[in-house]
């Protein structure tokens, strides 16, 4: 369902390494070249496998071994014990190939467009006008890799943007923001799916990412043609176990 590119990036993420369990539905591998900010890393796809990936450290903090049984509830209750935190699963979502078949053949809808850096004040005005909550939840920079906003009587109104999600990876992570009193009008769906064109034209794959609770984001993802490819969790910020000193 989903681009090579895609599959290929989270095997790489979640199988690289030394495979210690692995079920129909539960895979869990060591890899010490995790950072530290990905030490303990898990994925449910939507098809119902969890994957987890964690470095040697942390497998020791939490006491797995090879021959040892698993499972998910296993693993969260060993998580628990030890005190390691996530920080809270975001879904992600890409278009799939049938899909970006049918967003490739389409032309820019009603008052549209890409910004650049002499879209500045416009960009501003669109700023002020929008919550430090809502700006925040977005992450939508007019300096990123490609910015596309709709407009309503020459207003900015929504605002998608987007950068490389890694290097050497051709995958590009995008916000979107569209502000109160324009949302329902199609606006979000339409920048979405125009900066999404955009991506591809460059040879990358959007990717489009949420939190579970974001149940309006979840809505719009769906409505501009994205696909559910599962939800990925890494440990939290604020966890200092297993930490290197």
């Amino acid at each position: 369902m989903f681009s090579q590119t895609i599959t290929d990036y989270w095997k790489l993420q979640f199988l690289n390494g030394d495979v210690i369990y692995n079920d129909k539905v539960f895979t869990v591998t060591i890899n010490p070249d995790l950072s530290e900010d990905s030490r303990v890393m898990v994925l449910e796809t939507a098809d119902g496998r969890v994957l987890v990936v964690l470095t040697p450290e942390m497998a020791e903090k939490l006491d797995f071994s090879k021959g040892q049984e698993m499972s998910e509830p296993i693993f969260r209750h060993k998580l628990n014990e030890a005190g390691v935190l996530l920080h809270g699963a975001d879904n992600l979502f890409y278009f799939s190939e049938a899909e970006k078949n049918v967003l490739l053949q389409e032309s820019p809808e009603g008052t549209l467009r890409q910004l650049t850096e002499q879209d500045g004040a416009i960009f501003s005005e669109f700023e002020s006008s929008a919550s430090e909550q809502d700006l925040d939840d977005a992450y939508v920079e007019l300096d990123h890799w490609a910015v596309f906003g709709s407009f309503e009587q020459d207003r900015l109104v929504s605002a998608s943007s987007m950068y490389p999600w890694e290097e050497d990876v051709q995958i590009a992570d995008l916000g979107v923001l569209t502000l109160s009193p324009f949302r329902g009008k199609g606006h979000a769906r339409k920048v979405v799916r125009s900066i999404s064109k955009y991506a591809y034209e460059k040879g990358y794959e959007p990717q489009y990412r949420c939190q579970l609770d974001n149940e309006a984001s979840t809505v719009l993802a769906k409505a501009a043609g994205l696909t559910l490819f599962g939800k990925w969790d890494v440990v939290s910020p604020n966890c200092t176990v297993g930490k290197s000193e």
